[in-house]
Parts: structure tokens; sequence; C-alpha cells
């Protein structure tokens, strides 16, 4: 019996533009950058754009993952976004990111909502699936908006 190898081919990333460091924050809250730094090791983090979703954020980091794999979204079949931050409750936003992105109403979209281990969750289903032979490529996301 042979089993089927899985491959990650390609990676991106996308990070919204503004930034807020601690310093900024100690102003709008009770706190202050060495107490937030000591317990975290933050020193800044990002804030989505006014009407920036996150979809929009995933489909970002999804276009350069697949310029990375040499995909194009026309060769993805399953779409898995991990998130506990979605656009929407329903549909969910991988069935969001699939239309923004151009991947067939064919493909198989979903989201996971595990938090942190999230991405983890999604890759290893990913994974699982891809194994089975049914599907071909694979694009995971792991996209919040806690700002």
């Amino acid at each position: 019996m042979s089993t089927l190898s899985t491959l990650i081919l390609g990676t991106g990333s996308y990070a919204p533009d503004r930034v807020l460091s601690n310093a900024e924050l100690s102003t709008l809250v009770d706190t202050s950058d060495e107490w937030i730094h000591s317990r975290s090791g933050i020193r800044e983090r990002r804030i989505a754009a006014s009407g920036e979703a996150t979809s929009d954020m995933g489909v970002q980091a999804a276009r350069r993952a697949l310029d990375d794999a040499g995909l194009k979204p026309a060769d993805i079949d399953l779409l898995i976004v991990a998130t506990i931050t979605p656009d929407l409750p329903m549909p969910a936003t991988a069935c969001l990111v699939q239309h923004k992105l151009g991947v067939p109403s064919s493909a198989a979209c979903f989201d996971v909502n595990a938090a942190c281990t999230g991405f983890l969750y999604a890759l290893d289903t990913a994974c699982a699936m891809l194994s089975s032979g049914r599907y071909h490529h694979a694009l995971v996301i792991g996209a919040e908006k806690l700002s």
C-alpha cells in the first residue's frame, strides 16, 4: 500500500500597516511598555485598517503564498481558514476568501475555529484530506483581526 506525501509548496504573510506600540497603548489604558514587554515579550502590534476584514488579510497572505508556490487560484481544490475572528458568523470566511481570490466554486472551503492552535489543526486537517487522494492543492490560511 502506497501513501501519498504532502509538501508545503509556498508560504505567504500579511500584516496591516498601522503599528500600535506599547507606549501608545499606555496612553489609552493603564499600563506601560515595561509591564507588557516583561510579561509577554510584545513591543508592538498591528492594527487592521478601518473596513479591513479577516478575509481581506487572508487574501493578501494567500496571494503571496500562491505566488511563492507557483500556483494559481484555479489550482486550489481545498481552502481552510483558521480564525476566531470571522468576517461574519456565516458564510465561512474561507468561502469569502474563495470568492475574493477566484478559487473554483467546486473547491471544499471551511473554517477552523480553535484560537491559538487553529492553524496547526487546519494544516493537519489539510494534510489528512490531501493524503486521501481526493484533493490535490490545499490553501491553508491563519488570519485574525483582534484589533
